[in-house]
Formats: C-alpha cells, structure tokens, sequence
C-alpha cells in the first residue's frame, strides 16, 4: 500500500469550480510513479532496464466532487499481476473531510523497447518478486 496526496490547482477545476474530471486520470499516473518510486522502481530505474509499462485500460467511478485546493490522498494497492499484465488499484480521498472522491483500476503491460511484450521475470526479476509479494498472485 502506497498513499500519495495531490493538491488540486486552480487551472485543473472547470467552470462548474470542481476538478475536471480528466484530472484524476493524470493524478492516478502521479500516484503510480510514486509507488513505483517508493518500493524502489521508479520508471527512470524501469526504462534503464529496457522495459517501459504503457496503460492498457483505466477505469474510474466518480463519488464526491474536490475543487481548488483540496488535498486529495491517493492509496495505490497491487490488485493483479500476471508477470506481464499489473492491475493496481487508486481509492482517491478528500485528506481533510475523508469523503470518498473515486475508485479506480488502471492496468499496465510490460514492454522492451521494441514494443514487444515481456515478462518480468526474465528482464527485472527484483521486481517480478516483490509484485508477487505485494499482492499480484
């Protein structure tokens, strides 16, 4: 488990005064790289091994709106890991009400810098364990 807090800018709210839906796609991103940063594989260590991880598909279900300042904590569990396919799963909190404001899933492959699929536990077997350990199998 993984908790990240994003503050909402000014420019990520729309004329309604909330943030824009599209934001929480990018602030998902922010809290995968920052998971991946905090058990030891941020992406610049990933791509230095010749594996890039591309989204695959999101899905995001809407539960309470945030505007302009809020602080929004981000929890990053593994949900799946397949060794080649990496489901993770974002629950998006207001920090300081603790409303719910989305669940999310976002699932990620692996690739090698051709564009071909790979395992890894053949490229980054570190990772490949601790994925396992973390709830992935």
């Amino acid at each position: 488990m993984s908790k990240y807090t994003h503050r909402v800018n000014y420019y990520e709210t729309d004329k309604m005064g909330i943030t824009h839906h599209s934001n929480y796609i990018r602030f998902m991103e922010e809290a995968r790289m920052n998971y991946l940063t905090e058990i030891g594989y941020p992406m610049t260590r990933l791509e230095s091994e010749g594996v890039m991880s591309p989204v695959v598909s999101i899905n995001c279900d809407y539960k309470t709106p945030t505007t302009y300042s809020d602080d929004i904590e981000i929890e990053v569990n593994v949900l799946k890991y397949s060794g080649v396919r990496l489901t993770l799963s974002y629950e998006m909190k207001n920090k300081n009400t603790g409303a719910l404001v989305a669940n999310a899933t976002s699932v990620h492959c692996f690739i090698n810098d051709a564009g071909k699929p790979v395992a890894l536990k053949n490229m980054c077997p570190e990772l490949d364990d601790m994925l396992k350990k973390l709830g992935g199998q």
